[in-house]
């Protein structure tokens, strides 16, 4: 999502996908039931797929790597470190680097709901003025600064989280597949739903929050003909207090179970808090997380017996690869967009609650990997 969003969030399995059907608001047969136990889910109504073979997904792990010489400037979107999702996504990454590669030198800044695009230029600037090399822009909010910015400093380079319209030789995109990820949501939302009738928040109406969407409108509709589905922004395109706003989050999930929904996934940043909260105190309903594995968030643990898995977007692994990747003096092995095949995004399992369907998620992500389903990043309503 947005930032959306990881993981020194280590174990990140994932999964399947299911082909396209349909949208949003169509309803089916909210009455269905689900009793969650694996093959015996009466929502879902697709062919459970073929069982997954040996994994196909890339890593580059073991590489011993010294980056103590770096000096790593970070600009956070909204929300910051401590979000418990997509900007902690991209903490983890740093503090891995720290641990692994030896960085000392780490500068942050946050950027705040309200502020301007000279603000994003001046946090930028400030930066590179003060020596940190490489600079990491995270989230798409910093595409327009970081065009400004870079050109003035040829020699510092620059990295942006969620954003590949930067032609700059000195800046890298770090960009993912979130539909991916979020189709084997959708699944899994199918399969866990008691009611057949699931939702989706997300924090604001942005083409990049819209991936996060069509893959799970995507997955749901193409596990089962019945599903009904909520769907959701908190905010328009313009305004990204969605993403800061666990009181609206909470609004909307509210009135999205009260609709009969028992299963939301949310695609909004901070603002996820309040749809987890919202879900415990339904005692009825069950959420799925974003960027990180939230189960292990901090700052929702109060509510982490409702998290039934988090979609993965491994901004930790793109941070972490990146700054190897500078002190090793070559970019060119980064991938062009962190996806399915190679972990860039994913599931969790903590908590156990898909333990049951991980077959079907695997085998689906398989289908996913090999090109025998495309999931689009285009709402299909």
């Amino acid at each position: 999502m947005h930032r959306t969003r990881g993981t020194a969030l280590a174990a990140v399995a994932m999964a399947g996908a299911l082909a396209l059907a349909g949208c949003a608001k169509d309803s089916g047969n909210s009455g269905s039931s689900n009793n969650n136990a694996s093959g015996n889910q009466t929502c879902a109504t697709a062919p459970k797929p073929a069982a997954a073979t040996a994994s196909s997904s890339q890593s580059q792990a073991g590489e011993k790597v010294d980056a103590s010489k770096l000096r790593v400037g970070f600009a956070y979107d909204v929300g910051g470190r401590g979000d418990a999702s997509f900007n902690d996504a991209a903490a983890a990454g740093a503090d891995k680097a720290k641990q692994d590669m030896g960085v000392q030198a780490v500068q942050e800044s946050t950027a705040t709901a309200s502020e301007s695009e000279d603000a994003k230029q001046q946090r930028l600037n400030q930066l590179a003025t003060e020596g940190f090399n490489p600079i990491i822009a995270v989230g798409f909010a910093y595409a327009k600064s970081v065009e400004a910015v870079a050109p003035k400093f040829p020699n510092t380079k620059f990295a942006i989280i969620d954003d590949d319209s930067v032609k700059a030789p000195n800046v890298t995109p770090l960009v993912f597949a979130e539909e991916q990820g979020s189709f084997l949501a959708g699944v899994a939302a199918v399969y866990k739903s008691k009611t057949c009738h699931i939702g989706f928040v997300g924090g604001v109406n942005t083409p990049l929050i819209q991936k996060f969407e069509a893959g799970f409108l995507q997955g749901a509709k193409a596990a089962s003909n019945k599903v009904q589905i909520e769907d959701e922004y908190l905010t328009p395109a313009g305004d990204i207090s969605g993403f800061n706003d666990p009181g609206k989050g909470n609004v909307k999930a509210n009135a999205e179970i009260a609709k009969g929904a028992d299963v939301i996934y949310h695609a909004a940043g901070a603002s996820g808090k309040g749809v987890f909260e919202a879900a415990k105190s339904s005692g009825k309903a069950l959420a799925i997380g974003v960027d990180s594995d939230q189960y292990h968030q901090k700052t929702v643990e109060n509510a982490k017996d409702v998290i039934m898995t988090s979609m993965i977007k491994r901004v930790d692994v793109a941070v972490y690869d990146y700054i190897k990747a500078v002190a090793k003096g070559d970019l060119s092995q980064l991938p062009k967009r962190f996806d399915l095949k190679v972990d860039g995004v994913g599931y969790s399992t903590s908590g156990g609650k898909v333990d049951d369907i991980k077959d079907v998620l695997e085998g689906y992500k398989q289908q996913i990997v090999n090109g025998a389903i495309t999931v689009s990043d285009k709402p299909q309503k």
